[in-house]
């Protein structure tokens, strides 16, 4: 338990030495099966919006697979319901300044690396090793996400996006400051 910790801390560190500088995701190979797919850098604000959606509903989806499974540690279960809450939040917000920027917006759908992520997490079944699998997927996850919204703040396409997405990447490092808590306890 101790080295899972200590990986987990050395994974975390990673985005928050960067946080404040700024992020140009390059593309990887995904480290485990179940890994968020490697980051495509939105060129446009549809795409920036459709990417954003489909971390949302991962988030939220993944989520609520937590609270519906018994058994999920009260931290687990405190975290995932505050990702209901701030992913659905972030969807709101994002798709408004869409609209109003007049760029068309289209119901969030997964990816297929995200939908296998909630497949291996439906499909972990005790307690503790769906915990382990939940929060090891919400780390990449949300490293995702952060360079996801700090890239497109910098050079997204639309002043209005360009604004909401810094303002939700603030809300993923705090998520990511979150997780290195649970892991480090």
């Amino acid at each position: 338990m101790r080295y899972a910790a200590a990986f987990v801390a050395a994974i975390l560190a990673a985005p928050l030495v960067a946080m404040g500088q700024p992020a140009t995701p390059t593309p990887t190979t995904p480290a485990q099966p179940g890994a968020v797919s490697p980051m495509v850098t939105p060129s446009t604000a549809a795409e920036y919006v459709a990417a954003a959606g489909a971390g949302d509903l991962y988030e939220k989806t993944a989520s609520q697979l937590v609270l519906d499974q018994t058994g999920a540690d009260q931290a687990v279960r405190q975290f995932a319901q505050r990702m209901i809450t701030d992913h659905a939040d972030s969807t709101n917000k994002i798709t408004a300044a869409a609209k109003a920027a007049g760029v068309q917006t289209h119901p969030p759908a997964m990816t297929k690396q995200q939908q296998a992520m909630v497949e291996q997490l439906r499909a972990t079944t005790s307690g503790r090793g769906r915990d382990h699998t939940y929060i090891t997927q919400q780390i990449s996850a949300h490293r995702d996400a952060l360079a996801l919204h700090q890239n497109y703040a910098q050079h997204g396409d639309k002043p209005a996006l360009r604004q909401v997405a810094q303002d939700v990447a603030k809300t993923v490092q705090e998520h990511i400051r979150m997780l290195q808590g649970m892991t480090q306890g």
